[in-house]
């Protein structure tokens, strides 16, 4: 049996999609991930692997994931393919029609969503071409020559050179949205069209559900008499109140048709010639007409379905923050993703924090802790018992408050080579109470440096230090010197993954990070 996915229900995917990030009742997230991409890919950063969906894949998404930025409902828009008006372009107009039967004459488009039908000016507003300057003698449209700049709510020209182009403004990219939402190849639709009082003149001017713009003449016929205007001329089909003036020319052809009352709840019409005593000879050549009809409720009722919006744009910014230090600087990422509904570490309930670190920390003490470096991606290890040594990774190394982030994967314990893994195929826990004969020194640094066992208890956690009177917040709650993940690993859904050159962070950087999902 044959059957078809309709656009409608990829638009409504994508108004799902936007209405679940603004619920309270869902909690999405941006994150970035694998700091040390060249031990996964030698040549990743100049040939970054496609990301693989398997359960075991989600798996290392996770041992791999750095921190964690709470995504909402000003963080996401709704998008369509960016057109930017060009001199000389032949755009297509909205019609209602094109389908694998009628293409599209321009773009042999199959749907009217891939053709362009669409403009963005100069200075970020957006128009619906409703004439293309279509006729018998243009079957296909002429170049557009004359940039649409007006803001008025009614279609019209946009200015003296004759083109034939009818323009339907329909609104204006906000600054914010610009700057948040602008990219190459999508711009950003207004967030809630139904209410948004910024484009209510717009939606308003819609008003009735059929009402009709554009008629086109796809055959000018012959034998209509001599030169005339012919006023009132009725729009005869499914809907009432439709009228239109009609120009005979001096060879007794139909010259011009233009809609004076475009009426209501039509879905299909034609020019009633024979009402107002238009007819030619037996013989002679009918005229036929192209009645366009516009989208359900007029145009500007609904952006989204007018322009065909199946695409969101996810905006996350990455920047130093010295009150809730979760994303790391010194080192670099790799990869980006979102996920739905993670859970807070060590709880049933879904993760809410702004910003959550997704590694492991220590704090650390000893001679040479503020001189002591270590070597992002390089191994760290402790004895935590008689033949069990704990391992991790470093992401990075704060000298100034002695605070090592490193993160675990599974690379430390599985064979890849055949060989047995250094320290066995078991991850152990770094820990601030090791077995008797074990210790609490972390090796792998300039000098060997011990956990401070001292610094924050279950009752009262460690958040802060303070180092000649002034005080550095951490981002990371520490008991005995030891800190976890503030997200649950494993929980949640990964829903998007993007392995991506990598890109080092520093503390004098912002990263702005745009996903695009098409549904």
């Amino acid at each position: 049996m044959s059957a078809i996915i309709t656009d409608q229900l990829r638009i409504l995917n994508s108004e799902n999609f936007v209405a679940g990030i603004a619920s309270t009742t869902n909690s999405y997230y941006a994150w970035i991930g694998l700091p040390n991409p060249s031990d996964f890919q030698s040549d990743w950063s100049e040939n970054p692997p496609a990301p693989k969906d398997s359960f075991s894949e989600e798996n290392d998404y996770w041992d791999t994931m750095i921190a964690l930025k709470k995504l909402n409902s000003d963080d996401i828009a709704r998008v369509v393919r960016k057109i930017t008006w060009s001199s000389g372009t032949t755009y297509e107009m909205y019609r209602d029609d094109y389908s694998r039967s009628n293409l599209s004459p321009q773009t042999s488009s199959t749907n009217l969503y891939d053709t362009n039908y669409y403009v963005m000016n100069q200075n970020f507003r957006v128009y619906v071409c409703l004439q293309n300057g279509t006729n018998p003698e243009n079957t296909s449209g002429r170049p557009s020559l004359d940039e649409p700049l007006f803001t008025d709510l009614e279609p019209r020209s946009a200015g003296a050179s004759g083109d034939g182009y009818i323009w339907k403004y329909l609104f204006t990219i906000d600054p914010n949205s610009i700057i948040k939402f602008d990219s190459t190849s999508f711009i950003p639709l207004p967030q809630s069209w139904s209410t948004n009082n910024d484009v209510a003149a717009v939606r308003n001017n819609a008003a009735t559900s059929g009402q009709l713009k554009i008629v086109t003449i796809t055959n000018r016929g012959v034998g209509y008499g001599t030169a005339a205007t012919y006023n009132n001329v009725p729009i005869k089909g499914d809907g009432s109140g439709g009228r239109c003036s009609v120009v005979v020319n001096a060879a007794g052809k139909i010259d011009s048709v233009e809609i004076t009352n475009g009426g209501s709840n039509y879905t299909f019409g034609t020019v009633g010639l024979s009402d107002v005593g238009l007819t030619n000879p037996s013989g002679s050549t009918d005229a036929a007409f192209n009645v366009i009809i516009p989208p359900q409720d007029g145009h500007g009722a609904d952006v989204y379905r007018e322009l065909g919006a199946n695409r969101v744009l996810i905006y996350s910014r990455l920047e130093n923050d010295t009150s809730n230090p979760d994303f790391i600087t010194g080192n670099q990422f790799s990869r980006v993703g979102l996920c739905r509904d993670p859970l807070a570490f060590g709880s049933d309930n879904k993760l809410t924090l702004s910003k959550a670190s997704a590694v492991y920390a220590l704090k650390l003490i000893g001679a040479g802790s503020t001189t002591t470096t270590f070597t992002a991606d390089s191994e760290v290890t402790q004895e935590i018992g008689i033949g069990s040594t704990a391992v991790g990774r470093v992401i990075n190394y704060d000298a100034t408050t002695g605070v090592l982030k490193y993160w675990q994967d599974r690379r430390l314990a599985i064979s890849t080579d055949g060989t047995a893994p250094t320290y066995g195929y078991e991850l152990f826990r770094f820990n601030a109470d090791p077995a008797t004969g074990a210790g609490t020194t972390i090796f792998g640094g300039t000098s060997n440096l011990n956990i401070d066992t001292n610094f924050g208890t279950s009752l009262q956690p460690g958040l802060s230090t303070s180092i000649n009177s002034r005080t550095y917040n951490l981002g990371m709650s520490f008991v005995k010197g030891v800190a976890n993940p503030e997200v649950e690993k494993y929980s949640g859904d990964i829903i998007y993954v993007d392995n991506r050159a990598a890109v080092t962070r520093s503390s004098q950087q912002k990263e702005d990070i745009k996903i695009v999902l098409e549904f």
